[in-house]
């Protein structure tokens, strides 16, 4: 009797493994299945007791208030359809994408049927909504704007049209012309030229001054730089796009700083002298006459801090640091409302830290310390002295939010869960917006007290991980690969269902390995669901954070100075043979793939790596460091014509006749970053080597396949599984 119960449990057990659902492609790129739920749009009201969030429904889009306290709605602040009626004859339609309150939040900034330009930059219709009259305005019949804004007193509001500054006087309602000289491909004001948005992260390139009287602004003269050109697919006769795109070692804009005087229309140039190439940042002071600029030269390896007197354009230099590779740019940089003081961070002990300066430039001491790296500053409480930052302080793997004081003595990790967390405070720091998410659990929202005592969950994806139970997951793992030169390098794994180490399995490694980027992460990412299923299918995925990954301090990331993708292939290819070595890993199946600088590393590892690898996968990779950007190349490569054999002794189309395993090549023809020019000639050279490979075009579609008509992920995503299922 007991045998039959024992056999019945069983044949129910294996009956309801039989049960999981499977995981299809269709589920990740056309049901959506699997999509994390999180908030939008929150905003700290001014007191410190409110936020608002925006959210959408069958009947449209809108903003509602909350209490920080009790969690309770108490106000539905808008509608789309309040405003729908006001917008007849305008262009686009009436949902809130984004807003943002005037300073006395009587108003409303909405932005609607915006357009993607770049990797930040959009355009769009933006209207004002005033919360008393139920009022609205459509602020410029002249065509689309970017990046409008209100100024701090809400009289005006700043925008960016066809690359000229204007100034909207809410009253008004009339529009003036700060710059008139704004032309595509040759003059831009208020906005970034490319290079700057990509490689900086930053596109709207205008600040109101603290009070609202004056605004700076940049002025790029991109008219000297070349144009690189791509085909637009989709009419009779194809068009040319054709934008500036400085290559490494080619001409850069021309880049000034401007200061315009709202009342007397004054415009004043910031003397910022001639040995300069770039202006990462600026930003205001607490007084409204001085702006910080920080001053770059070409090859980023020397920056300076300086204050710009407004009125008369005159600087004087607070700070300089140099090093012997390169510097990295922040927005860490905080002014305290004193006045007399800021925080500065910088990687000179070795770590990035924080600072504390006088705003002499005088340094009063080093705040934070340690063998590990700031990442973020979070927030200043100006009341209790109370920097709120993230760190790498418990591993590289982890990004953790932090409280320590302004001298440096009391320092907290706010939450004691391991995994990645985030925050985001309120305007009097008593309550945060706290996001939290580990490599096997899709994000939760949680709104906490100030020292991290959890008030309520806002968001915590429990309908997603119900979902999940009805599939059979393996979980994602940690581990450390030591190299023959002694570096423990990070890593994880994610193992087949059903798992036994009597078997051999094929592995499959995913890899970015640029500079301070990092895959092997705490956190809930993209891919994973697509890993689940590949590993439902027989598979070992493994990802290895190389030398020169981030979060282990300047040394361990800058020792791929000058000879990108050097140390990173040699430690992939030295992982890969690691794993072969493991008596379940069928060494003769291992194969990579990557995207942009991993689409770089799978095509140097399938070629350096040729005895290795048994098949790659390149999606929109650099093939020749001399075809991409010159901040981002010169950055981390010098210039080509200084570093020749460092440009071209990694360069994957240099070693294609050591392809041995199956290639994939993926490019989108309308990429803009990494150009298709960088296939192209990948494919040029692997055909003079009579090397067999497969190749695959996406019409039009970015550096993101994303954009235009079609499900070019399905497809792409579909494409790679089969390659993956027939070559490994």
């Amino acid at each position: 009797m007991k045998r039959i119960i024992y056999i019945l449990v069983l044949f129910s057990i294996q009956l309801f493994a039989q049960q999981k659902q499977e995981i299809t492609l269709e589920d990740l790129f056309q049901k959506n299945t699997f999509a994390v739920k999180r908030v939008y749009g929150i905003r700290s009201m001014n007191n410190g007791e409110h936020y608002t969030t925006q959210g959408a429904n069958a009947s449209g889009s809108f903003v509602v208030k909350y209490e920080y306290k009790s969690g309770k709605a108490v106000d539905t602040v808008l509608k789309s359809s309040w405003i729908a009626p006001a917008l007849k004859g305008a262009t686009g339609n009436a949902e809130i994408e984004d807003y943002q309150f005037s300073s006395d939040e009587n108003k409303l900034l909405i932005s609607s049927a915006s357009e993607p330009i770049y990797r930040h930059s959009t355009r769009a219709n933006y209207y004002i909504y005033d919360i008393k009259t139920k009022t609205t305005t459509f602020i410029s019949a002249n065509g689309k704007q970017m990046y409008a804004e209100f100024s701090p007193d809400g009289k005006n509001i700043g925008f960016v049209r066809d690359n000229n500054l204007y100034v909207y006087d809410v009253a008004s309602g009339k529009e003036t012309a700060i710059t008139n000289d704004g032309k595509w491909n040759s003059i831009i004001n208020g906005a970034t030229d490319w290079v700057y948005e990509e490689e900086f992260s930053f596109a709207k390139a205008w600040q109101w001054s603290p009070d609202g009287s004056k605004i700076a602004y940049y002025r790029f003269d991109e008219s000297k730089v070349k144009e690189y050109n791509f085909i637009k697919y989709g009419t009779l006769y194809p068009t040319d796009y054709s934008y500036k795109y400085p290559k490494a070692g080619e001409e850069n804009s021309k880049v000034q700083i401007y200061f315009y005087d709202v009342k007397s229309g004054n415009k004043v140039m910031a003397d910022l002298g001639n040995e300069y190439e770039y202006i990462p940042r600026i930003k205001w002071t607490t007084h409204s006459n001085s702006l910080s600029v920080q001053r770059m030269n070409r090859l980023q390896n020397k920056l300076e801090l300086l204050l710009a007197d407004a009125t008369s354009g005159k600087t004087k230099t607070l700070l300089s640091e140099n090093s012997d590779t390169y510097i990295e740019i922040s927005d860490n940089l905080t002014f305290l409302p004193n006045g007399q003081e800021f925080i500065w961070s910088s990687e000179k002990d070795g770590f990035n830290h924080f600072y504390l300066y006088e705003m002499t430039g005088q340094l009063v001491y080093q705040i934070t310390k340690g063998n590990w790296d700031v990442v973020e500053m979070k927030g200043y409480d100006e009341k209790n002295k109370i920097i709120y930052y993230t760190s790498t302080e418990i591993s590289p793997t982890e990004k953790n939010l932090y409280s320590i004081s302004l001298d440096g003595q009391t320092r907290k990790k706010l939450s004691p869960l391991q995994g990645t967390d985030d925050g985001e405070f309120n305007s009097t720091f008593t309550f945060y917006i706290h996001t939290y998410t580990n490599a096997n659990r899709p994000p939760a929202i949680v709104l906490r007290s100030a020292n991290g005592t959890e008030v309520r969950t806002l968001e915590d994806n429990t309908v997603l991980l119900k979902k999940l139970n009805d599939y059979n997951l393996t979980t994602k793992e940690f581990f450390k690969i030591k190299t023959s030169g002694g570096t423990e390098l990070n890593a994880w794994k994610m193992l087949p269902l059903n798992f036994d180490e009597k078997k051999k399995y094929p592995v499959l490694m995913t890899v970015y390995g640029g500079p301070g980027i990092n895959t092997v992460n705490d956190t809930w990412e993209r891919d994973y669901m697509w890993y689940q299923m590949l590993c439902s299918k027989g598979y070992i995925i493994v990802s290895v954070d190389n030398r020169g990954t981030g979060g282990r301090g300047k040394k361990f990331r800058d020792c791929t100075y000058k000879q990108l993708g050097k140390f990173e292939t040699e430690d992939q290819i030295e992982a890969a043979k690691y794993l072969g070595t493991l008596p379940f890993v069928d060494k003769s199946r291992i194969g990579i793939w990557g995207w942009s600088y991993g689409g770089y590393m799978s095509a140097l590892c399938i070629t350096k790596g040729a005895d290795v690898f048994k098949s790659a996968i390149a999606v929109a990779p650099v093939t020749n460091w001399r075809f991409y950007d010159n901040i981002y190349t010169e950055r981390y490569m010098g210039l080509p014509q200084e570093n020749g054999s460092g440009y071209d002794d990694n360069s994957p189309i240099n070693f294609v006749d050591k392809l041995k395993g199956k290639f994939l090549l993926v490019h989108g023809t309308a990429d803009d970053n990494v150009h298709f020019q960088n296939s192209v000639e990948m494919v040029d050279a692997l055909v003079r080597a009579n090397k067999q490979f497969d190749f695959f075009a996406y019409p039009d579609k970015n550096h993101s396949m994303y954009g235009g008509k079609g499900s070019a992920r399905f497809h792409l995503y579909n494409m790679l599984t089969n390659f993956i299922l027939e070559n490994l």
